[in-house]
C-alpha cells in the first residue's frame, strides 16, 4: 500500500479548486489526471514582463510591461472585426485589439479615463503600437498581482496557458516535505553540488527566474532527475538481487544437454557463429546455482526464436517445462505452428495456451501443465492468470519483452510449481527483443538483465532492395506491386493514420492520408483481394484479417504499424510506406523486416513527400544503404539523441518523465551505483533511510519492488 504521506499527490485533479473533471480530462491527454502527474509536468519556457519601457520606445515582437491611460473604445462595425481600445502615455499611442469580447468585459477593466498596466506582445499595423488581447491587465493599485515570470507549459488542448499555469500552481500546493532519501555524504564526495530538499526542487522547476533555470542541469531540475533515475534503478537491483537469491535450477544433466544436441540436428540449417555464442552464454546461465534474467536482443530475422527453442529444450530435458510467451494471439500461434513439429519429432508435446483457456485442446492445456504432460507451452498473457499452474516449470521464454510489464514478468516467474524439489527456485528467464538498442543505451533499457546480441543473420537470408520516391510517382508503385501479384507476390502498405484524411490519391493535396481510404483507394484498383488492419480493431478482427493475408486469401494487406512486430508471412516480399519521412528509423527497420522472409526477392517502397527535412533525408538515406539494425540504432541515437531513442515505443526502456539522458546519463550511472550499494547495505530497506527510500520508489510508481522483496 502506497505511503499516507503521498496519498495528496495521487488523488485526481479534479479534487483540485477550480479545476474540475473537464480541465482534469484534457490533463489526461497530455500524460495525466492526478495531481503528481502535473508535478511532473515541467515548464519548457519563461515569460519575462519585467521590461517596462514608454510607449515610444516599443519594439516589434517584444513583451512588455506599460502604464497606460484609456482613451476610447471602438467598438467593431462588423462582426469579423476586432474591438480597439485606445491608449496612450505622454510619449505616444498604443492600441488594445480584442476578437469576441464578452458583453461589457472589457468596459469594466478598462475604462475610459482610468490607468491601466497592460502587458503582452507588441506588434505594429500602418506604424501603430498594438498588442493583441493583453495576457494581464491591472489597476495601479494591483500591480504586485502582475506576475513578472511566468513559467510557460506544454500546451493542453482545450485549456488557456493561464489557466493551465493556474491548475499547476493549485497541484504544487499539494506537493507534501518528504524525508530525504539522498546520502549527503555520498553526494559531497562526487564533488556535486548539495540537492535542495525534493519539495524545493520541485518548486523551483516550476518557477524559473531565468533561461538557465529551464535547462536539464539546473539544480532543481538534476535533482527531480536523479530521483527519478533512481527510484527505476533502485526498484531494478531490488529485483534483480531478489533473483540473484533465489535459487536457481542446475540445468546441468546429461538428459538437458543431449535433447539440446539432438535439437540442433533436427534443424533444417546449421547456426550461426552468433547463435553458437549466444546458446553457449545461455547455457552457462542455466548450469549456474542463481536463476537467469537474460535478454537476447537479435536484429530482424536474426534467429533468436531457435536459440529461444535450444534453451528450452535444456530446461526440458533436464525434466524441468519451458513457457513461450508472446504479446499477441496471432504470434503465439505462428510460434506453436513453427514449434509443435520440431517437438513431435523429438518426442516431445508443445501446447497452445490463449485467450481464457483456449488453445490447443481447451482444458486438456491446462491440465496436461498441470499434470506434467505438456513440456513446451507457448501462449499470451494468458499464462499469467490464476487458474494456470505449471507442475514444474523451470524456463519462461518472453518474446517482444517492452510488451509486458515488469509486474507480468515476475508474475509468471511465481508459477514455478512444485517439481524442484521444494527448494522454491524461480524460473529461469530469457526475454528477447527485436528492436535494436545501441550499446550505450543498454544500461538504461535493460539495467536487470545480462545482454546477449545476435548480431549475424542465417545463411540465406535474401536482402531487401530499399527504394525512396516521391508520393507523387505512387501510380509507378501500383503498376509495378500489379506484375509482381500477377506472379504470386503478397504485400503490405503501411500508412500513419486511422483518422479520415482529405485526399486518398497522395498527390493532389498535402494532407495525410488514412489508412481507411487508402484501403479503399487500393481496392479500386486491386479488387477484393485487399485487406484492412488498424490499432482500433478488436483482437480478433485483426487476426482474422492478418490469417486471412498468411493463408493467402489477400494479396494485399493495408495496415498501420500493427505489422511491425512479429507477424510472419514468407510470401509476402514487397512492402510500402507510405509517408516513410514520419516514421523514425527503427521503427522504418521494423517494417521492412516484415518481407524478406521467404524465396523471393523482396523490396521496400519509402513513399515520402517532399520537401524533406535535413533528418528525414538521412532517415531514408540510410534505410536505402544498410540493413544492418544495430548501425541503424546507433545512427538513430546520432541523429535524435537518447532522450528520443529510449522512449517506451522505440526499445522499451523505460518511460522516463523528469530523466532526460542527452543530459543526464552520467547522473544514470550513479544512480545504478548509488542502488547497489543501497541494496548491498540495506536490502530490506530499513530504517529512516529506509522508510525515505520507499517513499521514493512509491513516488516513482515502482510499488512492484517493494512487493518484490517483502515476498522475497
Amino acid at each position: 500500500m502506497r505511503h499516507e504521506i503521498l496519498f495528496p499527490l495521487f488523488q485526481d485533479a479534479s479534487r483540485l479548486k477550480g479545476v474540475g473533471a473537464r480541465i482534469a480530462g484534457a490533463l489526461e491527454k497530455r500524460g495525466g489526471r492526478r495531481i503528481v502527474d502535473m508535478c511532473w509536468m515541467l515548464p519548457h519556457g519563461l515569460i519575462d514582463r519585467r521590461h517596462r519601457p514608454s510607449l515610444a520606445e516599443l519594439r516589434e515582437g517584444e513583451i512588455v510591461t506599460v502604464e497606460v491611460q484609456i482613451a476610447t473604445h471602438q467598438p467593431p462595425r462588423q462582426p469579423q472585426r476586432p474591438h480597439l481600445v485606445l491608449c496612450h502615455d505622454d510619449t505616444g499611442p498604443l492600441d488594445l485589439v480584442f476578437f469576441k469580447p464578452r458583453g461589457r468585459y472589457l468596459m469594466e477593466v478598462l475604462p475610459p479615463g482610468e490607468t491601466r498596466f497592460v502587458s503582452g506582445k507588441v506588434d505594429f499595423y500602418q506604424g501603430r503600437a498594438q498588442m493583441h488581447h493583453p495576457a494581464h491587465i491591472v489597476a495601479p493599485e494591483e500591480l504586485e498581482k502582475l506576475p513578472l515570470l511566468e513559467a510557460v507549459y506544454p500546451s493542453v488542448l482545450g485549456i488557456s496557458s493561464n489557466r493551465l499555469r493556474e491548475a499547476v500552481a493549485a497541484a504544487l500546493q499539494q506537493a507534501p516535505d518528504l524525508p530525504e532519501w539522498h546520502d549527503a555524504q555520498r553526494r559531497s564526495a562526487l564533488s556535486h553540488p548539495a540537492f535542495p530538499s525534493w519539495r524545493e526542487a520541485l518548486l523551483a522547476a516550476h518557477a524559473p527566474r531565468n533561461q538557465g533555470d529551464l535547462l536539464p542541469n539546473a539544480v532543481a531540475r538534476m535533482r527531480l532527475a536523479y530521483d527519478e533515475l533512481l527510484a527505476d534503478r533502485l526498484a531494478l537491483a531490488i529485483m534483480r538481487a531478489q533473483q540473484r537469491k533465489k535459487r536457481g535450477r542446475v540445468f546441468d544433466a546429461d538428459g538437458g544437454r543431449e535433447l539440446q544436441r539432438r535439437g540442433v540436428g533436427a534443424l533444417p540449417w546449421s547456426l550461426t557463429g552468433a547463435q553458437k555464442r549466444v546458446l553457449r552464454e545461455i547455457n552457462a546461465d542455466m548450469k549456474a546455482t542463481h536463476s537467469m534474467l537474460r535478454l537476447l536482443q537479435g536484429d530482424v530475422g536474426s534467429g533468436k526464436t531457435v536459440v529461444a527453442f535450444l534453451a528450452m529444450l535444456r530446461a526440458v530435458g533436464c525434466g524441468a517445462q519451458a513457457a513461450f510467451m508472446a504479446p499477441t494471439e496471432l504470434l503465439a500461434r505462428q510460434h506453436h505452428a513453427a514449434l509443435a513439429p520440431l517437438c513431435a519429432a523429438l518426442g516431445l508435446q508443445a501446447d497452445l495456451l490463449i485467450g481464457r483457456g483456449r488453445g490447443s485442446g481447451g482444458g486438456d492445456a491446462l491440465r496436461a501443465l498441470q499434470e506434467g504432460r505438456s513440456d513446451i507451452v507457448v501462449g499470451t498473457h494468458a499464462l499469467f492468470q490464476e487458474g494456470v499452474k505449471f507442475r514444474d516449470l523451470g524456463l519462461a521464454v518472453i518474446d517482444e519483452q517492452h510488451r509486458f510489464g515488469v509486474h507480468q514478468k515476475l508474475r509468471l516467474s511465481g508459477k514455478a510449481g512444485g517439481g524442484d524439489g521444494g527448494r522454491g527456485a524461480g524460473p529461469d528467464m530469457l526475454v528477447m527483443t527485436a528492436t535494436p538498442i545501441p550499446r550505450t543505451l543498454h544500461m538504461s533499457a535493460y539495467g536487470d538483465m545480462e545482454v546477449s546480441r545476435l548480431d549475424e543473420s542465417p545463411p540465406g537470408r535474401r536482402p531487401i532492395t530499399t527504394s525512396a520516391m516521391p508520393v507523387a510517382r505512387i501510380d509507378d508503385v501500383v503498376a509495378r506491386l500489379r506484375q509482381a501479384i500477377g506472379k504470386g507476390a503478397r504485400a503490405y502498405w503501411v500508412c500513419p493514420l486511422v483518422e479520415e484524411g482529405e485526399d486518398a490519391d497522395g498527390r493532389a493535396s498535402g494532407k495525410r492520408s488514412a489508412v481507411r481510404e487508402r484501403h479503399e483507394w487500393l481496392r479500386k484498383r486491386f479488387g477484393e483481394r485487399v485487406g484492412l488492419v488498424h490499432g482500433r480493431m478488436k483482437g480478433w478482427e485483426k487476426d482474422a484479417v492478418m490469417q486471412a493475408f498468411q493463408g493467402g486469401a489477400l494479396d494485399i494487406l493495408v495496415a498501420t504499424t500493427v505489422v511491425e512486430v512479429g507477424i510472419d508471412v514468407a510470401e509476402a516480399s514487397i512492402m510500402v510506406i507510405e509517408q516513410a519521412e514520419q516514421f523514425g528509423l527503427a521503427q522504418l527497420h521494423q517494417l521492412r523486416g516484415r518481407v524478406g522472409r521467404g524465396r523471393a526477392r523482396s523490396s521496400c517502397v519509402l513513399l515520402y513527400r517532399p520537401p524533406l527535412s535535413d533528418m528525414a533525408n538521412k532517415r531514408l538515406r540510410l534505410m536505402r544503404e544498410t540493413e544492418d539494425g544495430f548501425r541503424i540504432a546507433e545512427e538513430d541515437l546520432r541523429l535524435r539523441g537518447p532522450g528520443e531513442v529510449l522512449g517506451t515505443r522505440q526499445s522499451g526502456a523505460p518511460d522516463f518523465r523528469l530523466a532526460q539522458m542527452d543530459w543526464h546519463e552520467r547522473l544514470l550511472g550513479e544512480a545504478w551505483e548509488e542502488a547497489e550499494a543501497i541494496v548491498a547495505e540495506n536490502p530490506r530497506l530499513e530504517g529512516e533511510r529506509g522508510e525515505a527510500l520507499r517513499i521514493l520508489l512509491y513516488l516513482f510508481e515502482r510499488d512492484e519492488a517493494i512487493r518484490y522483496f517483502r515476498s522475497g
